[in-house]
């Protein structure tokens, strides 16, 4: 049975970590993928890393429209241009930001089989398989930012936080224990 999985979100210090690799893909790592597919569907999303979900794996699911995919061990071989466009993040719920990332991508890993996988992506294929390698590597959209913004966007996030403390009262989380996503969903996020 397939199980909605919390979304890990800003300020839980396992999105800071760099992901280990996979060395074996077997059925629970199938399973952890099926769950992560109804999580990012639920959320909705259209990509969702395995440290998301507070797993420190170094996988993704995504689906930009052409059915559901999954990169195992993925590893960026080669990037070209630039680009900025404004991403959303389901670990940062209600932030939509501008975000320069390379325009093309060329990544190498494997599928959910075990299979080689090796393509290019550009335009919001490329931009999924970035945002997603970050998270496997502990870096948030927000470290994409120059200074000023990404002060900007900080006091969006205090003040964000302070009214849903106004909202509803935090309750405390015990170190180790689930962390539950937001209330509130974005509209679209890239994982």
């Amino acid at each position: 049975m397939m199980a909605l999985l919390p979304i890990r979100t800003f300020g839980d210090p396992v999105l800071r970590q760099r992901a280990a690799e996979v060395t074996e893909i077997d059925g629970k790592i199938a399973r952890l993928c099926d769950d992560m597919f109804v999580t990012m569907y639920d959320a909705p999303g259209v990509g969702l890393a395995a440290p998301q979900v507070g797993i420190l794996k170094r996988l993704f699911v995504y689906d930009i429209g052409d059915g559901p995919e999954v990169m195992v061990n993925p590893v960026i071989a080669e990037t070209d241009g630039e680009l900025e466009f404004e991403e959303g993040c389901l670990s940062i719920p209600g932030m939509h930001i501008p975000i320069v990332r390379a325009e093309r991508v060329h990544v190498t890993g494997r599928n959910l089989d075990g299979n080689d996988v090796d393509f290019e992506a550009d335009d919001l294929f490329g931009r999924v398989v970035l945002h997603e390698l970050d998270h496997l590597d502990g870096v948030l959209m927000l470290d994409r930012l120059d200074p000023d913004t990404r002060k900007q966007v900080m006091r969006e996030l205090r003040r964000m936080a302070d009214l849903a403390a106004e909202i509803e009262p935090v309750t405390p989380v015990t170190p180790g224990a689930p962390v539950t996503q937001a209330a509130s969903k974005p509209a679209f996020g890239l994982g």
